[in-house]
């Protein structure tokens, strides 16, 4: 959904409980941009008395609904005024409202994408905890999107509108700003980082309370969520990039699947390596793991899922296996495994299983190479026709 208007944007200030810092917030934010909302979810501190002289957007919810109904309720009353994105900033004074004119100018470039800030994370200033839930909140994001993201905890933010009120998001408190970043992703929406030129890490190293506790387990059990829902090869919903293929891919029909796939701006080298990727991991003694192990990569490495399942097929035994066995045999022992019994396969099975994990060591980057170099050759000679012909 490219957008052809210049961008308008409002600031939006979620608050709830932040008397002492609200007003600064407000105050700075109205010095760098003339329409501000601000959405007060239920506080019980007055603090929305402090901002009585000021020319703001005021939204109040009777009680606490959380964060995330706070940024869809301004969300939608933001469209209803004629705007076309709206900047987030968090009330408790720890971002630079100054730092507007960063996404201002980079949703001229990029009117289509959401903007997420880039916090300085200094070793001296900012714990090890902080560090660490940081860079555990970017792993998991790219495990459920295939993206990268330098800080995927930073909630200041610029949405499209359109974005914002066109996805199906569910979550109504800190959580949301989690769900609404991967749910984008995996709808084909750009997403564009920019280094913020302040942030107060003060905070960062108060003591937990219980609502804290709380709310860490709410992301968590979501990003769980989120990350199981990734990889499920179920169709996620689209905003750009709808792909209009019914083709069935399947291993039973390689030269078709691989025609569909290249249809759908799929390039040989992403074809090759999310192939080389499925018996790579297939070729090991994941048992019982294998499609788990695949499907966590693939989202990682942005692979396609369901070429690395199909090809996966072809490791299966008894054959890959056997071979592996054998491999792994003669490493240990000089000589091949020539015997099958009871006691070689029943008795034996964990030596046997040992065997298989030394072979898959040297055979796995094999198989994956064979396999890899030819699904490229032939998704190279496809593309070449496709152009070549009327």
């Amino acid at each position: 959904m490219p957008s052809q208007q210049k961008p308008r944007s409002v600031i939006v200030i979620p608050f709830y409980n932040h008397s002492t810092s609200l007003l600064d917030v407000v105050s700075g934010a109205l010095e760098v941009n003339d329409s501000v909302m601000v959405v007060d979810d239920g506080s019980t501190d007055k603090g929305a008395d402090t901002l009585a002289k000021l020319s703001v957007h005021f939204i109040h919810h009777e009680k606490n609904l959380g964060k995330g109904a706070a940024i869809k309720t301004a969300a939608k009353e933001a469209q209803k005024l004629g705007m076309t994105h709206m900047v987030t900033i968090d009330a408790n004074g720890r971002y630079n409202p100054a730092d507007f004119h960063l996404f201002s100018t980079a949703l001229e470039n990029k009117p289509d994408s959401i903007i997420i800030g880039r916090r300085n994370f200094p070793k001296s200033e900012v714990p090890a905890l902080s560090r660490f839930n940081r860079g555990l909140a970017n792993f998991w994001f790219r495990i459920q999107t295939g993206r990268s993201l330098s800080d995927v905890r930073c909630t200041y933010r610029a949405y499209p509108l359109a974005v914002l009120n066109s996805l199906t998001l569910r979550t109504r408190r800190n959580s949301f700003e989690v769900e609404v970043l991967t749910k984008s992703a995996w709808a084909g929406v750009s997403l564009t980082e920019v280094n913020l030129s302040n942030y107060d890490h003060r905070s960062d190293r108060q003591k937990f309370s219980f609502p804290q506790v709380i709310d860490n387990l709410r992301v968590f059990l979501f990003n769980f969520h989120l990350t199981m829902r990734s990889i499920v090869p179920w169709p996620h919903q689209k905003l750009i990039g709808q792909d209009q293929s019914k083709e069935k891919i399947t291993v039973l029909h390689p030269l078709r699947s691989i025609k569909t796939l290249l249809t759908e701006n799929t390039s040989p080298k992403q074809l090759a390596t999310s192939g080389a990727l499925g018996v790579f991991l297939g070729t090991f003694p994941l048992i019982g793991f294998h499609n788990i192990a695949i499907l966590f990569a693939a989202g990682y490495f942005r692979l396609n899922k369901v070429v690395a399942l199909t090809t996966s097929g072809l490791c299966v035994p008894p054959l890959v296996p056997a071979l592996c066995i054998e491999a792994g045999y003669f490493m240990r022992h000089g000589t091949f495994l020539t015997e099958i019994s009871i006691k070689t396969l029943g008795y034996q099975a964990l030596e046997r299983v040992y065997e298989w994990l030394l072979g898959s060591l040297v055979l796995a980057p094999i198989l994956a190479g064979m396999a890899g170099g030819i699904i490229f050759l032939i998704s190279l000679f496809l593309t070449r026709n496709r152009k070549n012909s009327p």
